[in-house]
C-alpha cells in the first residue's frame, strides 16, 4: 500500500476492499479524511456496568450477562418479538425485541451479551435494548469501553466501522496536522485536531468523547462564519453609507406624541439602529420581534432620522394588505408631525401610479409604503436614504436587491415576525447585525391557550358563536383546502359550508391558498372591516393583518403543524385590549407533550427553540429554506454557545489576514473553500 495520506482513497485500507468502499461512499465515506470524520452518532457507556438486580424501571444502563433462555413470542396483532434472559453475578434481566425475531439464529444460550437501553415494566422489570454486542468471553475488553456507534448502511454493520476505524486510527492520526495556529488554539482553549478525533473515536469516558466533538463542531462552525464574516465585510467595503446626523426634531416630536412608553428593547433597537445610521459604513441589519412586539415603530424611528437629513424613505411589504395596513398604522402616527406617506400598489390606476412615482421623483413623497410595485424600473427617487423590508425573507434576493440599488447606497433595515433561535440567527443571518424585541408594549390583551379533545368540541363551538353575537371575530384554522385531500382531516371549504348552514345569522368567510390573490384580499378586507364576522382559513393568514376585534382562533388538528408556525398563527388574535383565546383542537383524545409545552408560553423565541430542539438541526437547519446550512458535526441548539465562538474566532483571524493569504491560513482557506466552493469570490482581490 502507498504511503497513508488523507487523500488516499478508502478502499486501499486493510479490511475495506473495492466492494466495502462502495458502500462506505454511500455514506459519503471516500478517502481517509472522509472516515476519520465519520464520527459516531452516539455510544454505549459500558465503562460502568449495571448489575441487574440494580437495574430500576425508568433507568438507562449497560449491563453484560449470560444468555440462560430465548425464544420468539408471537402477539395478537402478528408482532414477533424476541425474548432473551441474562443473568450476571446479581441476578435475571428479561431483554425484548419487537420485530427483531431473526435475532434468535444469531443469538445462543451461553453466550455473553452486552446490553444497553432504558428499563420499562411491561409484565415485569424488562429492558428494551437498544444496543446488543455479543461479547467473546466475560472478560472480552468492550465490556471495559465506551463503545461508539457509528452511521452505517446495508451492507456495513456499525461493529464493522467501528473495527475498521480501531485497526486503522493511529495511522490515521499520524497523518493529521492541525489547521488552527497554536496561538489561537490557546486564545481559544481548543484541544489539538488529534486529541479531538482521539477522544471521539476512542473516548475513556462519555465526557471525554463530547469534548472531541464540539472541538470538530468549532472547525465546522469557523468555516461557515469565516465565509460570513467576509461576506459581511465586502457588503460594507466601498458601500461608504451616508452619515446620517441626529437633529432630534421629528424622532424627538414622534416619542414625546406616542400615546405608550416605548418598550426596553425598543429602545435598545433604536439605539442600535442610530449607532448604525450615524457611523460612516451602511446599515445592514435585521430587526427581529417576536409578534406583537413593536417593530414598525422602530422602524419609523430610523425612517424619520432619514427624513430629518433631508433623505425619502422606503418600506417594502409582501403583500398589499400588509402595505395597506403599514400605510394606515403610520398615517396615524405621522398625523401630528405634519408627514403624509404615499402608498404605491400594483393595483392603482395607471394614472394614480404616474402621480405617485412623479411625486416621489421630485422629492415631494418622503416616505412611500408599497410591495413589490416599489422595485419598478420606473420608480425613480430624489434621494434613498433608507429602505425597510417587511417579512425580507418573502421578497427574492433580486427584488430586496433592487430596492436597495434605488438609491445611491441606502441604509438597510430587513423586518422578521419569525422569531428565529440564536442558532439558526447567527447561521442564517450571520453576515447581518441584528437587533431583537421580545418584550411585549403596554395594552396588548392576554392570550389564553387551551388544549381540547373531540368530546369538547360541541363546547368550543357553542363559546365561538356565543363570542361572535356579543361583538367579537374569530378565525377558525385548518390545515387543508378541500375534504378530498385528506379523508382524516376537516377541510377548510367543508368546515365554511357547515358553519353557514348551521348559523345563517353570522357571516362566514373563507380563504385558503387556491384562491387568487384579488379574492383572497377581498375576504381579508371584508373581515378586517368586520363584515365577515368568522373567518376560516387555512394557514394563508400565518403572516397576514391586524385585526384587534378577533380575539378567537381555534386551530383544528394541530398536531399536524410545527409549534413556530402555531405559535405564528396564535399571533393573529390578541391585537386588541380584549381578553384573547386560542384554543387547540386535538383529533384524539391524547394531548401530545410538544402541545402541552406549547400551551404554556408565549414567548416565540423559546417557542423557537423547542421547535428547534424538536426537529433536530438535520431538519430545520437542512429544511431547504432559503440561507439555511446543513451541519454534519454540530448539533443545535447543544452547540449554540459555539457559534459565537466560532464567530469571534473568525474574526479575530480575518482582521489580521483578511484574504486567509498568510502561510499559517492557508489550509483553512482550502478547508472553507472545499465545504463552501462558492465562497471562492470572496477571497479575490480586487
Amino acid at each position: 500500500m502507498p504511503q497513508l495520506r488523507l487523500d488516499t482513497p478508502v478502499q486501499f485500507l486493510k479490511g475495506i476492499g473495492e466492494k466495502r468502499a462502495e458502500v462506505l461512499a454511500r455514506l459519503g465515506v471516500h478517502s481517509v479524511q472522509d472516515l476519520l470524520y465519520h464520527i459516531p452518532h452516539r455510544y454505549i457507556d459500558a465503562s460502568t456496568l449495571t448489575p441487574m438486580a440494580h437495574a430500576r424501571v425508568g433507568d438507562d444502563v449497560a449491563c453484560a450477562g449470560t444468555v440462560i433462555s430465548k425464544g420468539v413470542l408471537p402477539t395478537r396483532k402478528g408482532l414477533r418479538i424476541f425474548h432473551a434472559v441474562l443473568r450476571d453475578a446479581s441476578g435475571v434481566l428479561e431483554c425484548a425485541w419487537p420485530g427483531q425475531a431473526f435475532l434468535d439464529r444469531t443469538i445462543i444460550v451461553g453466550q455473553q451479551l452486552l446490553v444497553a437501553g432504558p428499563i420499562r415494566f411491561y409484565h415485569g422489570r424488562q429492558m428494551a435494548p437498544r444496543e446488543l454486542i455479543v461479547l467473546g468471553d466475560p472478560d472480552d475488553e468492550a465490556a471495559g469501553r465506551v463503545l461508539p456507534v457509528y452511521p452505517a448502511a446495508e451492507g456495513i454493520s456499525h461493529k464493522q466501522i467501528r473495527a475498521i476505524i480501531d485497526g486503522h486510527l493511529d495511522a490515521m492520526l499520524g497523518v493529521v496536522t492541525d489547521i488552527l495556529p497554536d496561538t489561537l488554539r490557546a486564545q481559544f482553549s481548543l484541544p489539538t485536531l488529534r486529541d479531538a478525533l482521539l477522544a471521539v473515536h476512542h473516548p475513556t469516558t462519555t465526557a471525554e468523547a463530547e469534548r472531541g466533538r464540539r472541538r470538530l463542531a468549532i472547525d465546522e462552525l469557523l468555516d461557515l462564519q469565516l465565509m460570513l464574516a467576509r461576506a459581511r465585510a465586502l457588503a460594507r467595503e466601498g458601500e461608504r453609507g451616508t452619515q446620517f446626523t441626529v437633529h432630534r426634531t421629528l424622532t424627538t416630536a414622534l416619542r414625546a406624541g406616542l400615546p405608550w412608553e416605548l418598550t426596553a428593547d425598543q429602545k435598545q433597537a433604536i439605539r442600535e439602529i442610530f449607532d448604525d445610521m450615524t457611523g460612516r459604513a451602511r446599515m445592514h441589519r435585521l430587526l427581529m420581534g417576536d409578534v406583537g412586539t413593536g417593530k414598525t415603530v422602530v422602524a419609523l424611528f430610523a425612517m424619520l432620522l432619514a427624513l430629518e437629513n433631508d433623505y425619502q424613505a422606503a418600506l417594502m411589504a409582501p403583500t398589499e394588505l400588509l402595505a395597506e395596513q403599514h400605510y394606515q398604522s403610520l398615517s396615524r402616527l405621522l398625523a401630528p408631525l405634519g408627514v403624509v406617506p404615499e402608498l404605491l400598489l400594483g393595483r392603482l390606476t395607471a394614472a394614480d401610479k404616474r402621480a405617485a412615482r412623479q411625486r416621489l421623483t421630485s422629492g415631494e413623497t418622503r416616505i412611500v409604503i408599497g410591495t413589490h410595485a416599489l422595485v419598478q424600473e420606473a420608480v425613480a427617487f430624489q434621494r434613498l436614504g433608507l429602505v425597510v423590508i417587511d417579512e425580507q425573507h418573502r421578497f427574492g434576493v433580486e427584488q430586496r436587491a433592487a430596492l436597495m440599488h434605488k438609491g445611491d447606497a441606502p441604509d438597510v433595515l430587513l423586518l422578521t415576525a419569525t422569531p428565529i433561535p440564536r442558532s439558526l440567527a447567527l447561521t442564517r443571518f450571520g453576515d447581518l447585525d441584528m437587533s431583537v424585541l421580545k418584550m411585549r408594549p403596554p395594552g396588548r390583551g392576554v392570550i389564553r391557550t387551551a388544549l381540547r379533545t373531540p368530546m369538547h368540541r360541541n363546547r368550543v363551538f357553542d363559546f365561538v358563536r356565543h363570542a361572535v353575537q356579543e361583538g367579537a371575530q374569530a378565525y377558525i384554522v385548518l390545515p387543508v383546502i378541500e375534504e378530498s385531500e385528506r379523508a382524516d382531516l376537516r377541510a377548510a371549504e367543508t368546515m365554511a359550508a357547515s358553519l353557514t348552514a348551521r348559523w345563517p345569522d353570522v357571516r362566514v368567510g373563507l380563504v385558503h391558498g387556491k384562491l387568487k390573490a384579488p379574492e383572497r384580499d377581498r375576504v381579508m378586507r371584508a373581515f378586517r372591516d368586520n363584515e365577515v364576522q368568522l373567518l376560516v382559513a387555512t394557514t394563508v393568514i400565518e403572516v397576514g393583518i391586524d385585526v384587534p376585534n378577533a380575539s378567537i382562533m381555534v386551530i383544528e388538528h394541530p398536531e399536524r403543524f410545527g409549534l413556530a408556525q402555531l405559535h405564528q398563527l396564535r399571533g393573529r388574535v390578541g391585537r386588541g385590549e380584549r381578553e384573547s383565546h386560542c384554543i387547540l383542537m386535538i383529533a384524539g383524545a391524547e394531548t401530545p407533550e410538544r402541545l402541552r409545552a406549547f400551551a404554556q408560553t408565549d414567548d416565540g423565541f423559546k417557542i423557537a427553540e423547542l421547535d428547534l430542539a424538536e426537529r433536530q438541526h438535520g431538519d430545520l437547519l437542512g429544511a431547504r429554506q432559503s440561507g439555511s446550512v446543513d451541519f454534519k458535526i454540530a448539533r443545535f441548539p447543544d452547540d449554540t454557545d459555539l457559534l459565537a465562538e466560532a464567530r469571534a474566532l473568525a474574526r479575530t483571524i480575518l482582521e489580521s489576514d483578511p484574504l486567509l493569504n498568510h502561510r499559517e491560513n492557508q489550509a483553512l482557506r482550502l478547508r472553507a473553500l472545499t465545504r463552501y466552493p462558492r465562497g471562492e469570490t470572496l477571497f479575490r482581490v480586487g
